[in-house]
């Protein structure tokens, strides 16, 4: 008899939707659920673990250490739920190409994702987006065949370019002159975090972390609204936003690319969709 509580998957469904889109309301509009169900899935899994997973507040949903430790697992429950389901089926003969990707590359690499499923009809395609962090840790688990991650400069990927990067606050509402600055940022050991803060430190600034997301829409968003400087990727400049040149001592960002990853034994399809990224987002 198994000894311990067995996770529901539509739990996990519930859990990594909040964890991937940081907000219930949000991620009860992709599991098809109210918010109230979705909360209440959450409290459960919470209660069988006797660990909270999620701090709240009212500007944003952050994972706890244990949420971090369960969202790898939750994925890996909810991927084999689906290839047991494929695997019996026969639905998918050609198998599965499961892909990683950026938030910021998720919705402007889905009409080249929907042409490869039209030229490759009897291949599933599973589309996962979330930080560079969790999908290299899918990708060393071997939970994804394809990932598209932004990284320091330095490891070896399949092909790469250079990601400009640029230091933003809000044009309106100016963050760089408070004192200590606030900072819009990723959670824990998400990507330009730690050069954020020690180009800070190097100033002799203090600063304090205001508004911390794992969704880059969000950290998009409350920065421009003028809850406190960022690290982004150039391509998420808005016009609400102010770039903090030279002037400001911040130093300017180059060690960081967007690599895409594949294995040596990679299936053709998963060789053709990679050469498609590759040519989509001009990597070399």
């Amino acid at each position: 008899m198994n000894r311990y509580p067995m996770f529901s998957p539509q739990q996990l469904l519930s859990f990594v939707a909040v964890c991937e889109t940081g907000s219930f309301t949000r991620a009860a509009d992709r599991v098809y659920l109210s918010q109230s169900t979705v909360s209440q899935q959450i409290r459960r899994l919470e209660d069988a673990l006797g660990k909270p997973l999620l701090e709240r507040t009212s500007h944003q949903v952050q994972l706890t250490e244990e949420g971090e430790r369960l969202l790898g697992y939750a994925r890996r429950i909810i991927a084999l739920n689906g290839e047991a389901h494929d695997a019996l089926s026969d639905q998918w003969p050609d198998g599965v190409v499961r892909l990683g990707v950026p938030e910021d590359f998720a919705a402007a690499t889905t009409s080249l994702l929907a042409q490869f499923s039209r030229a490759h009809p009897h291949i599933r395609l599973d589309v996962t987006s979330g930080l560079s962090h969790e999908l290299r840790r899918a990708w060393q688990q071997e939970m994804l065949d394809i990932i598209l991650v932004k990284q320091l400069t330095g490891e070896k990927a399949n092909a790469a370019r250079p990601e400009p990067m640029l230091w933003l606050d809000s044009a309106a509402f100016p963050a760089f002159e408070r004192d200590p600055i606030p900072l819009v940022l990723f959670p824990l050991n998400g990507l330009y975090r730690e050069e954020l803060c020690q180009a800070l430190d190097a100033l002799g600034r203090s600063w304090r972390i205001s508004y911390s997301s794992a969704s880059l829409a969000a950290l998009v968003a409350a920065s421009a609204a003028g809850l406190g400087v960022t690290l982004l990727p150039a391509s998420c400049r808005q016009p609400e936003h102010r770039i903090l040149g030279a002037e400001s001592g911040l130093p300017p960002v180059d060690n960081v690319e967007l690599a895409l990853f594949y294995r040596p034994d990679a299936t053709p399809a998963q060789i053709a969709l990679a050469g498609k990224l590759k040519d989509f987002c001009q990597l070399s």
